[in-house]
């Protein structure tokens, strides 16, 4: 049995013939003491992986969360070239355990099996599309064990199970269980959802949607084909806002740009956060409210061509500014002091909410940090109109399918899935489709841990 990020152990402990990596010195020490039967390597797991001869007749671990920000440099390009080698590709935004169990299914011998503690990410990241079209095209099954309850309380990571068994063959449907608890079994548990790679695929490579009862995917998609449906994206366009690489030397309260002598024509209001985003719309009232209250909610916009006056330069040359211009995002732009993407949008669309995301008409010409989403409204369509069908149960349904959980009962609601999000014109006058869609957001919502 091979444990590729083996840890403290645990699983090698429980096995007679056993072959542990760890790249940490100390804890393939302690392994070496707890488990003195097992073979251990100690060092980077994929950089083994593409050497050594060994192979397995099966594998089991719980692999490093890590995300793409740290997994990164040599061992990111290891791992995604020796992936890349057996057909799996990884885009560089990709999170290390993906990888993990690629490389290790490729240590496997023939029919051989592997058993995974995975995040739930494997239903809804991008990234999960490359490993389960490689495990369907080496393995003759494969399982995913779906579980609502934490299985480490003490994580805000949900966590689900991976199973696959006979290395060397292939299959095209996908077995998903959905157990509302972790308990321990001798066996996978049986499956409740055989899963079409055609089907996984059209609901876009995303098993979250089948946690969603079959009469309530049934429903969504008639409703998402109809004539009068269409998506976010047919209608307007949806976007990340500014990243200014120091937001503390970028946003300005009103008393410290009048201090600075700051012309009020270089500062442009704007959403700082999704807290602002709580009624209807953004109202010169609001932004009113902001001067009186001195909040720093106010961006210094300026441009390549701008001439800048005396007290402008004078800032840019402060101790704050000679520390704003060696920032990463700073120092690789040119010039340095000019804010990119910054945009008035017809309206803001929240992207992290606990009830669903909001959509903020713009009426007071604020832009937004990338705290916020700014939608920009296509051809002749009416912010208002937008909004009204934003506020239909259905496109509440529409962002729990589109959208993730991010821990801590949240949704969040990235550009690309915004963009997928169904607008429907149906009035729901059939109680049977109103049950539907308020079970399917019920559903969604205990599988996010939200109220």
């Amino acid at each position: 049995m091979l444990d590729p990020a083996c840890g403290d152990g645990r699983f090698l402990m429980a096995h007679p013939n056993s072959v542990g990596i760890e790249q940490d010195a100390d804890a393939a020490r302690l392994v070496h003491f707890l488990s003195p039967g097992s073979l251990m390597h100690q060092g980077d797991f994929f950089a083994w992986a593409g050497e050594t001869r060994e192979r397995f007749e099966c594998a089991v671990g719980n692999p490093p969360f890590i995300r793409y920000q740290s997994f990164s440099g040599d061992v990111r390009e290891t791992a995604l070239r020796l992936c890349a080698k057996h057909g799996a590709r990884f885009s560089s935004l990709c999170s290390s355990w993906a990888p993990f169990i690629v490389a290790t299914a490729t240590l496997l011998k023939p029919e051989g099996q592997m058993a995974f503690v995975v995040p739930a990410e494997i239903g809804h990241a991008p990234y999960a599309t490359p490993l389960i079209e490689y495990l369907a095209a080496h393995f003759s099954l494969v399982q995913v064990v779906a579980v609502r309850q934490r299985i480490f309380p003490s994580l805000s990571e949900d966590c689900w199970l991976l199973y696959a068994a006979g290395f060397g063959g292939t299959v095209d449907r996908l077995l998903l269980s959905v157990i509302d608890r972790f308990g321990y079994l001798e066996a996978p548990p049986s499956a409740s959802i055989l899963i079409g790679l055609p089907e996984w695929r059209r609901w876009n490579c995303r098993l979250r949607s089948f946690l969603l009862s079959g009469d309530v995917r049934a429903m969504y998609l008639e409703i998402s084909r109809e004539a009068g449906s269409t998506r976010l994206e047919s209608v307007a366009k949806v976007g990340i806002g500014y990243v200014t690489g120091d937001n503390a030397f970028f946003h300005r309260r009103p008393s410290q740009a009048a201090g600075a002598g700051i012309p009020e024509t270089l500062l442009l209001p704007t959403v700082r956060n999704g807290k602002a985003l709580a009624g209807r719309a953004i109202n010169s009232a609001m932004v009113e409210a902001w001067r009186g209250r001195d909040e720093p909610n106010f961006l210094l916009r300026l441009r390549s061509d701008d001439h800048l006056p005396q007290a402008v330069e004078r800032y840019l040359d402060s101790p704050a500014g000679q520390k704003a211009r060696i920032t990463y995002k700073c120092r690789n732009r040119d010039p340095w002091y000019v804010v990119p993407d910054v945009i008035v949008p017809d309206a803001f669309l929240s992207y992290m909410s606990g009830e669903g995301p909001s959509l903020v008409a713009n009426h007071a010409g604020c832009t937004g940090t990338n705290s916020v989403h700014m939608v920009v409204v296509k051809g002749n369509t009416k912010v208002a109109e937008l909004q009204s069908l934003w506020r239909k149960p259905f496109t509440r349904l529409s962002c729990e399918i589109e959208g993730h959980p991010l821990g801590g009962g949240m949704l969040k609601l990235e550009p690309r899935e915004a963009a997928k999000v169904v607008l429907a014109r149906r009035d729901f006058t059939s109680r049977h489709d109103s049950e539907l869609v308020q079970m399917g957001i019920e559903s969604m919502r205990r599988w996010r841990h939200c109220g």
